[in-house]
């Protein structure tokens, strides 16, 4: 009895020490294994992992238009679908342009008939310039009668004076005073027709010039015409052109509000295009995550909609402020209780390669930053 006993205890001893020596062995194991995995964090941290900067708080942008008219009218054709890709100048919408066309040939016929008119004026004025020189010839011609009358009026005079010295002599006949007398007067008297006539080609003259002015002013003032008809064409033209909805960027379509038969005014959304050949990542890092950010380091990016290889780009630029600062309602920390909150800045990232339409604006993302200054020199 004693001796069964005996054998129970020892069993039961001995399986207890096994125990214990297999829990030492696991602590020793696990003890190994924690040490193992802490100095394999440790390794990484100090090889890679202090450089790396991480944030999920990112997301994919692209800088899409919105398409508008410039001019009013009903929409005759809308020649896109939803997510259509287009090209810059490709035709989105077309309005009703009969309007427009009228308009556009009314300014037309305007313009041709400035051009009419200054062509006249242009005429008129060469006109007056010819009669001017005419009337500068005729004006020499009667500066030549008054001379010659002026001078037959001299030799008069002359000869009255000398009959009446010859009468006080008696050396001619009273007769022949007389005549030289009615000479002299007569002289005289064509002097004076001789200036009234210069006078007078002079008054032409003075006309014909005024004429002349007035003929250059019409020419100035059809030319400014005709200008004026000319910018009424192009705004016509213009408006003509705008009944045609071009798109101003390749990109694909999006948020197509507009139907054929809607009336559309100037600046109402359309449409939208997006560019998404040109989308970027706008990651939120932490101030705290700043310090060793520098443009042109090289960043991973993983992309939540799919999974595979992460995405290659670089850090392109910084924003100037938090997005606190440019907030609708920027907080106001003078006022009230102070808790202070870890602000986050938006930071560029552009793709090192085109992605096409795997990667969309609006996808959330995951970036990683590598700060290793050997690789941030070798970026720049």
């Amino acid at each position: 009895m004693n001796i069964a006993v005996d054998e129970n205890v020892h069993a039961e001893r001995e399986q207890q020490a096994r125990r214990a020596i297999r829990q030492r062995r696991l602590l020793l194991s696990g003890g190994g294994l924690a040490g193992l995995a802490l100095l394999g964090w440790g390794i990484y941290w100090f090889a890679n992992g202090q450089y790396l900067q991480t944030t999920d708080d990112a997301y994919v942008r692209a800088d899409w238009v919105t398409v508008s008219a410039r001019v009013s009218g009903y929409v005759a054709r809308v020649e896109v679908q939803d997510d259509q890709p287009v090209k810059a100048g490709d035709v989105l919408v077309r309005l009703e342009s009969h309007d427009y066309q009228a308009l556009h040939d009314q300014a037309r016929a305007a313009v041709e008939q400035a051009r009419s008119a200054l062509l006249a004026a242009r005429a008129s004025q060469q006109v007056a310039s010819e009669r001017i020189e005419q009337q500068r010839q005729a004006v020499n011609q009667a500066e030549a009668a008054v001379r010659s009358a002026a001078a037959e009026n001299r030799r008069s005079e002359l000869d009255q004076q000398r009959y009446r010295g010859l009468v006080r002599d008696s050396a001619a006949t009273a007769q022949r005073l007389e005549s030289a007398n009615a000479n002299a007067q007569q002289a005289h008297a064509a002097l004076q027709g001789a200036q009234a006539r210069l006078r007078e080609q002079q008054a032409l003259l003075a006309v014909t010039c005024a004429q002349a002015q007035l003929a250059e002013a019409q020419v100035q003032q059809q030319t400014a015409a005709q200008a004026s008809a000319e910018a009424s064409q192009t705004l016509a033209a213009q408006n003509l052109g705008d009944t045609l909805i071009r798109a101003p960027i390749d990109g694909v379509v999006g948020q197509r509000r507009v139907r054929a038969g809607q009336y559309a005014v100037p600046g109402q959304p359309l449409l939208a295009v997006v560019p998404v050949q040109q989308s970027y990542v706008v990651a939120n890092y932490k101030e705290t995550q700043l310090a060793n950010l520098h443009p042109g380091q090289p960043v991973r990016i993983r992309v939540d909609s799919f999974s595979g290889e992460p995405l290659q780009g670089h850090v392109a630029s910084f924003s100037p402020g938090s997005g606190s600062v440019f907030a609708l309602l920027p907080s106001d920390n003078a006022t009230g209780n102070f808790t202070k909150i870890v602000q986050r800045f938006p930071v560029r990232i552009l793709f090192d390669a085109p992605e096409g339409a795997r990667v969309l604006p609006g996808m959330s993302v995951t970036t990683t930053v590598d700060t290793r200054p050997r690789q941030a020199g070798h970026e720049q």
